[in-house]
């Protein structure tokens, strides 16, 4: 984690959105990844902490969908229910962590995330 301290408020506040907008998967399909997707086109070009988080984001996003996927197969050998508990568990605890240290400015890297965007 590499903390910039000369990031504006402004920019360290799209930085939170950037993780925060992931919570709109609760109210509408796929809003996990497209709420981070939103903020972070939008924002990128204006502010580097916004394009750095809003790809980790992204790529948390899509990294745990993948996780869901799997974990939703094996409930056929019965393990894939506490797994998805796990995940579900372990993504909103992650994702608050990662937003709060947007806010903060440092440049926070989510464990267990595959970069499919660099």
């Amino acid at each position: 984690m590499e903390r910039i301290d000369e990031n504006s408020q402004s920019e360290r506040t799209w930085a939170l959105f950037c993780h925060l907008s992931a919570f709109a998967g609760f109210i509408i399909p796929f809003g996990s990844l497209i709420g981070p997707i939103v903020v972070w086109a939008v924002k990128r070009d204006q502010y580097p902490l916004v394009d750095d988080q809003g790809k980790e984001s992204i790529n948390f996003q899509i990294s745990m969908l993948i996780y869901y996927l799997v974990a939703a197969a094996l409930i056929l050998i019965l393990v894939g229910i506490p797994l998805l508990i796990a995940l579900f568990f372990f993504k909103l605890i992650i994702t608050v962590v990662a937003a709060i240290k947007a806010h903060e400015g440092v440049r926070y890297r989510y464990p267990l995330n595959i970069r499919f965007i660099s």
